[in-house]
């Protein structure tokens, strides 16, 4: 019993919030390292049940099975129903192949991009999409290239660079839209931050093969380029040619556009496109 005058004095076993987050952040890296597991297990066997991951990954039953839900949700595993035994699904088959192509492009796209350079006498790139942004993988710079700037491995803006408009304008409709819903910043006063008039370029591109812009990312710098295909048609990258401003005027512009889209077909038939 309390003695009189004293107060009861309440205790708690609650955790403190960044405990909770700290629990809950590593319980979801122990599931994202599980549910790799899980595609490591079946690369290597083939094909395995419930029980056999589950001992595989020392984890209950239970366990096993809501990962293979949700990778089988996400079409990353399939699962055999006459035996009950799950497989590595097409899901891992498209990620594979977005990675292969990225990698093809680079190594196809070498002795183009060189050529190209050198007929050109700019700097040329090869660039490829990026979740919002432009990645250039691939460079050469040309005999007349006044600047000796590094863009490889670059992450540039899609609505304010020749090669990111192209990437931009290959995307379907729908995706387009959600990229357009966004607040698109400014580089420079050229820089095109109007969702309509960027939704018309888009179209003019997808409808002329090619994108010109001058002064949008970068004052003094104009760029034109063209859309890699692969095999199926889908849009895989862009070739660009840039140049500083004095000397790309219109004509240029059109010579080093018919060029990068000579380019940009070359490569795509290395990649195995066929119009």
């Amino acid at each position: 019993m309390a003695s009189k005058g004293t107060k009861d004095i309440k205790v708690t076993t609650e955790e403190p919030d960044d405990a909770k987050r700290a629990k809950g952040g590593a319980s979801s890296v122990q599931s994202v390292d599980r549910a790799v597991s899980v595609l490591e297990i079946l690369a290597s066997l083939g094909e395995a049940g419930v029980t056999e991951i589950a001992e595989e990954l020392d984890v209950h039953k239970s366990t096993a099975f809501r990962l293979l839900g949700v990778l089988e949700n996400r079409g990353l595993v399939g699962q055999a129903k006459d035996r009950g035994k799950y497989y590595l699904g097409a899901g891992v088959l498209r990620l594979a192949g977005a990675a292969a192509g990225r990698l093809d492009i680079s190594q196809e796209s070498a002795p183009v991009v060189r050529e190209l350079a050198d007929e050109a006498g700019e700097t040329v790139n090869i660039a490829v999409l990026d979740d919002d942004a432009a990645v250039n993988v691939m460079q050469a710079r040309g005999a007349a290239s006044v600047t000796a700037q590094n863009w490889l491995g670059r992450r540039t803006p899609l609505h304010a660079t020749s090669s990111g408009k192209v990437l931009l304008a290959g995307l379907p409709t729908a995706m387009q839209e959600i990229f357009l819903a966004r607040r698109l910043p400014r580089f420079t006063e050229h820089t095109v931050t109007s969702a309509a008039e960027l939704r018309a370029q888009l179209a003019e591109i997808s409808s002329e093969g090619y994108a010109v812009v001058a002064e949008e990312m970068e004052v003094g710098l104009s760029a034109v380029a063209a859309p890699v295909r692969a095999h199926d048609g889908q849009v895989i990258g862009a070739v660009s040619v840039s140049g500083p401003v004095y000397r790309m005027d219109e004509a240029r512009l059109e010579e080093l556009a018919k060029l990068a889209v000579d380019a940009a077909g070359e490569l795509s038939y290395r990649m195995g496109y066929r119009a």
